[in-house]
Order: C-alpha cells, then structure tokens, then sequence
C-alpha cells in the first residue's frame, strides 16, 4: 500500500469517531501551547528585567544595607542602617576619586489626589537631583533640570512624577505647574519623566520624586535612608568605586572584619548575572510544567489508538485474512497516531503563537523561536512513541483470533 492510501486510510478511521479524534487532539494542542506561551512568559519576564537593570547604565551602583557574606561565610552580627552621613562621605572626592554622584533615598507608598481625582502610588522616592542621572531617568515635561540643590535645601514641595502617575491623576491635562496632594502634602509637580516601560508586576512609571528632606519631613522620618544610588566615573571605574565603597562604609560603620559587612554593594553586572541565573530555573520549571501537559496529551493518544485497536479488531482480521502484511496495519495505525499528533501540534503551535501576543501576568511574552519547532517536534515524536504500541499489538493479532472477535 502506497503512503496515500494509508493516510487516505488514516483519515477515514479519525473521522470515524470526530469527537474522540477531536478531543484528543486537544489534549496534544495543549500541550505545545502551554510549552511556547510558558517558555515566552519566561523570557519575556528576563528580557523586562534585563532592561530595566540596563537603563540604569553600566556604571551605576546600588548601596543597600544588609548582613553580606564574604569569603569566610561569616555574616556581620548586627547591622547598621545606611544614613544621609555614609552618602555624604561616599561623596567626597579625597576619598572616593572613582565616584561622580551619591543619591540617598529613601522609598514610601502613598495616595495622590487632585481635583477629586485619588491614584495610589506605588513609589514616592525621596533623594537628591544626583538621582536622575545616576538612574537614567530623563525628563519629559517641565524643567530640564528637575528640582534643584535649592529645592533639597530649602525642602521645598516638589515633585517629578512618572507617566503612569501623570496619566491616572491627570488624565489629558498638562501636570507641570499644577498642585497634587500627596498623603496630606501639597506637593508642585515641575515635571514629568519619559516613559520607562512595564517590568513585570512593578511599573518603574508610576512613581513620584522629590527632595530627600521634604519626603522625611513629611512621611518617613529623619532615620535611616532605604539605599544609596552610586555613579561612577565611568564603566572602567565600577569596580575601583564598589572598593571605595566598601572601604567608606567599613569606617563609618566601624567594620574591621570584611567578612562580616552590615550592607551591600550591587553593580548592574552583578544583578544581570543574579537575574539571568534566576531566570533559567524559572524557565525550567516553566518548561517542566508545560512538558507535563504533553506528556499527557500523549497519554491521551496512547489510550484512543488501544480503544480504536479493541472496535476495530474484526476490520484487522479481514484485512489480514485477504493478505495485508503486517507492515500495513502497523502503518496504517501509526499514520493514526501521528496524525493527530501532528494536527493537535500544529494547532498547538497556532494557539502558542496568538497566546504570547498578550500581556500575561503584567509580562510581555517573548516567543523563543526554538520552543516553537521543538513543541511542535516532541508533538509528532510523542505521536509516534504512543502510538507504536496500540499500531504494533494491532499487526501482531492472528487472523482467527480476530475474526472470532464480537
């Protein structure tokens, strides 16, 4: 029998049973679906978080406090909180030649009204003009300059706001110049950032700016500051700065043991190499999960081509009993097998495809090319491990045997 005649027998024996056929080759669409979109959630998540940490820049540094551990293992017994001071004398350029700008901050969330309109913020940061550059963050709308040394002097109520923020408190309307309360303050917003764009589930655009005194003064406290945002000079000092640094804070923070630090020192390379070693076991188990579907779906495969074998026992032993070899009944069945396979994948791959077109999660999926052809190859190769087995039991029945079936 030519291969047309076993997939024009194929088809026959699928569209024998629609509904059987059709829903188990739902289970394989599944499957591949849930392979690509997963894969691509997964690398969408990276790829957002790959961005955000490289707008920062290559040369910036994040001071935060915290027990580190050294080469020894051993973790500093108490801890000092990070201060206005330590950013003071991470600023001074006797001691720190490598350091250009020092930005203290310090983080809070609260409500935003104008004009009856309420927007809660996610993020008010209090810091210095040096923040800007140092985080990228470039104005839209408003004064090129932001707020000033004066602003943070005289804690005065300032404020640059992100796009998000800009739009749910102000719609249409030009928020430069105009008074919003932030939690009881009225704050003057002379500016407006460019878009950042979403990073997963925190939008780096819904934020609120202003100066570090004015955002003490009025919600957190003259305490501990939450971290200090170091620029270095250039690229080529990063790692000079985060020994200055280092060496800075061990003495104001009285640390002689440098196995034993109460903060840390995080540079863009090392939070993309935390981040890409995060994100391969987050696309593991994402991909494990997904392959866990195709696996069934498989099942489901295995299980409709036994109870096809069992209806049609009599059909095989005609069929042998006129003298069709075993080869083509055991081709006919696995041309069966893969079929659907083969459908259900391509539909899977369709469905995966028009899946990662969507936000998912507050995450842009991102389609690894090489998810689509390897779903859609483990697809028809799982069609063809499953169904060997109900394909083969059905070329080994004797003809007697199944002609004597009822």
């Amino acid at each position: 029998m030519n291969p047309f005649e076993t997939l024009r027998f194929a088809v026959g024996g699928l569209s024998a049973n629609k509904v059987r056929s059709g829903l188990t080759m739902l289970g394989v669409l599944i499957g591949v679906a849930a392979v690509i979109i997963l894969l691509a959630v997964g690398n969408g998540s990276s790829q957002s978080v790959k961005d955000s940490i490289e707008k920062l820049g290559t040369n910036s540094l994040t001071v935060s406090s915290g027990g580190g551990f050294g080469a020894g293992g051993t973790g500093a017994t108490t801890t000092k909180p990070l201060t206005v001071d330590d950013a003071r004398a991470l600023a001074n350029p006797a001691d720190a030649p490598d350091i250009d700008s020092v930005a203290p901050e310090v983080t809070t969330s609260q409500t935003a009204i104008y004009q009856g309109t309420s927007h809660t913020v996610s993020q008010i940061v209090g810091t210095y003009p040096a923040y800007f550059k140092a985080s990228n963050s470039k104005v839209a709308k408003g004064r090129g300059d932001y707020f000033s040394a004066d602003d943070v002097l005289n804690s005065r109520k300032v404020a640059v706001i992100g796009s998000t923020t800009a739009t749910d408190l102000f719609g249409t309307a030009d928020p430069v110049g105009k008074k919003m309360v932030l939690g009881g303050t009225p704050f003057t917003v002379v500016g407006v950032l460019e878009t950042k764009g979403g990073t997963g589930f925190q939008d780096p655009d819904d934020t609120v700016i202003a100066p570090l005194p004015t955002v003490q003064n009025a919600f957190s406290g003259f305490g501990p500051v939450s971290q200090i945002l170091v620029e270095a000079k250039s690229a080529d000092a990063t790692t000079p700065a985060q020994n200055e640094i280092t060496t800075i804070l061990m003495g104001t923070h009285g640390i002689k043991n440098a196995n034993a630090l109460d903060f840390r020192v995080s540079s863009q390379a090392s939070l993309l190499s935390t981040q890409s070693d995060t994100n391969k076991t987050f696309t593991v188990l994402l991909g494990a999960v997904a392959a866990i579907s195709l696996l069934v779906g498989g099942i489901g495969i295995t299980n409709i081509m036994l109870v096809t074998v069992t209806e049609r026992t009599r059909e095989i032993g005609i069929r042998k009993a006129i003298g069709a070899p075993k080869g083509v009944i055991l081709g006919q069945f696995l041309a069966e097998s893969t079929l659907l396979s083969l459908i259900g994948g391509g539909l899977g791959v369709l469905a995966g495809l028009i899946g990662s077109r969507f936000t998912i999660v507050g995450i842009k999926p991102v389609i690894i090319p090489d998810s689509v052809w390897g779903a859609f190859a483990i697809a028809v190769a799982i069609g063809l491990f499953f169904g060997s087995y109900p394909a083969n039991r059905a070329a080994s029945l004797r003809p007697i045997e199944a002609l004597r079936h009822e």
